[in-house]
């Protein structure tokens, strides 16, 4: 084998323990995340108070809440009264913990008449990647 062989072949196998060393540490990091998807039906008439009352709770706990790590809402496209919520917690100690927030109990209280139906749907994280 010459040297610069021996050097594509060193540099492949290191490559290839890099890759492996960050598919470890991804898998790691999503270890014991709680991943759910909140489908939500709002009453029509009342869709801009929910959609105020949803972004002063999302907005609080991203703030305040470090186990929250993440919280998308967006509404089915044609049919802006179905919201769509997908909700990442650092684990499932985080996810009671949110429970319990005075924020998150002023939304659930504010927007009771508002919401008509709400399925909660739980998941198995297969990837969260993030740019």
């Amino acid at each position: 084998m010459t040297l610069r062989g021996g050097f594509l072949v060193c540099a492949t196998m290191v490559a290839a323990c890099v890759l492996l060393v960050q598919r470890s540490a991804m898998a790691a990091q999503q270890e014991g995340r709680l991943v759910r998807m909140a489908e939500l039906t709002i009453d029509g008439e009342q869709l801009d108070a929910y959609r105020a009352a949803l972004t002063e709770e999302i907005t609080t706990s991203l703030r305040v809440e470090p186990g929250v790590l993440s919280l998308l809402a967006v509404a089915v496209k044609g049919h802006p009264n179905q919201i769509r919520i997908l909700e990442i917690y650092r684990d499932d100690a985080a996810y009671r913990a949110h429970l319990l927030m005075p924020h998150f109990k002023k939304y659930k209280s504010e927007t009771a008449n508002m919401v008509k139906s709400l399925t909660l749907v739980e998941t198995d994280p297969i990837l969260l990647g993030t740019k």
